[in-house]
């Protein structure tokens, strides 16, 4: 279920953010009525953001053994045929 809560919750019942957030659901914090933050668990974050860290790490190696630089659609254009995003 999507977990929306103000963002003075971390304050006031962070236990409660704690433990939705380490069941692997992320909650999305509100301030004013509009959207302000998500939390994640670094497990949760991890597995967004890995694919990114190996594209980057890759081409900076590819730069350095060859003293060129890549664009940034020759950097993520392979990372985002290869998860099916447009």
């Amino acid at each position: 279920m999507l977990q929306i809560r103000p963002v003075s919750d971390l304050r006031n019942k962070f236990p409660d953010i704690e433990k939705i957030v380490n069941a692997g659901e992320p909650v999305y914090l509100t301030k004013n009525g509009y959207g302000a933050m998500v939390v994640l668990s670094l497990e949760e974050y991890s597995k967004l953001t890995d694919g990114v860290e190996a594209a980057l790490d890759k081409a900076d190696k590819f730069a350095a053994e060859n003293d060129t630089r890549m664009s940034h659609e020759e950097v993520f254009g392979g990372l985002r045929r290869k998860i099916n995003v447009q």
